[in-house]
């Protein structure tokens, strides 16, 4: 069913754009009924449709912060506190992109992918190929590619793999990084730590860091509040006042002592 005045519409199946027409009069239409997926054979297929299908999640609202739970199988949402809609997809991205994406699911940038919108929001997220915008996520950011980060990063846990060769040009924020391979740029971190093998260079900011053996850190290192800059890590330290000593003689005046 359409409008009778539309000029155009969209494919609910393909996502084609079309002009629609009137069918004649008198004119039956035989719509296909859609052959039910194939069941999979493997009883480990089985199991996993049927978990996917009965288990829950809890997301949160992108405006209000309000968690509610949602079935597993679930595409999408709305916010029952404000009305925000919640996309809950998985995005896959295998060629350029440039819109922006803000999802409770993972985002998978292959090698092949160019992603390079303004913002990508997501729980989690594999980055393979090309990253030029920002990415934020609530779980984990794992990097697997060589090449320049001209957009920020910030996760609960970031991952450089041992494969990856990265230049960040904005500070990585997150609780906990793990260097597994090579790495230049600022973080500001909880915990920081660089596997053997691994090489770090840059600016850190953390309230702890780990080099294990073989591994290799070059750059400025604060170590305390990750809050803080270096100069109010520093204690103030009250300069300490010289006793003058008291003479001997009480019944004698008081001279000044030659300088030393």
């Amino acid at each position: 069913m359409e409008y009778a005045a539309a000029k155009s519409s969209i494919c609910r199946q393909c996502g084609r754009s079309f002009s629609p027409f009137a069918p004649k009069p008198g004119l039956k239409l035989r719509t296909r009924e859609e052959a039910p997926p194939p069941e999979s054979s493997s009883i480990l297929g089985r199991f996993e449709d049927f978990w996917k299908r009965q288990r829950s999640l809890v997301v949160e609202c992108f405006e209000c912060k309000r968690k509610q739970q949602v079935s597993g199988a679930a595409s999408s949402t709305i916010c029952p506190g404000c009305s925000t809609h919640i996309d809950l997809r998985d995005y896959k991205i295998t060629s350029g992109f440039s819109r922006s994406i803000r999802t409770r699911g993972d985002v998978h940038l292959t090698a092949r992918g160019d992603l390079a919108s303004s913002g990508i929001v997501c729980q989690s997220a594999l980055i393979e190929g090309r990253l030029r915008g920002n990415l934020h996520c609530d779980d984990t950011a794992t990097i697997n590619f060589s090449g320049k980060v001209p957009g920020r990063i910030s996760a609960r846990h970031v991952i450089v793999d041992r494969k990856a060769d990265i230049h960040c040009f904005r500070t990585v924020r997150a609780e906990t990084v793990e260097i597994r391979g090579k790495m230049s740029g600022e973080i500001v971190a909880q915990m920081v730590t660089v596997d053997r093998k691994a090489s770090l260079e840059g600016d850190v900011t953390a309230r702890a860091i780990t080099v294990e053996k073989g591994g290799m850190f070059s750059g400025q290192l604060v170590i305390g509040q990750t809050g803080l800059t270096q100069g109010e890590l520093l204690q103030q330290q009250e300069p300490a006042t010289v006793a003058t000593p008291q003479p001997q003689f009480p019944e004698t005046a008081s001279r000044p002592l030659p300088a030393t």
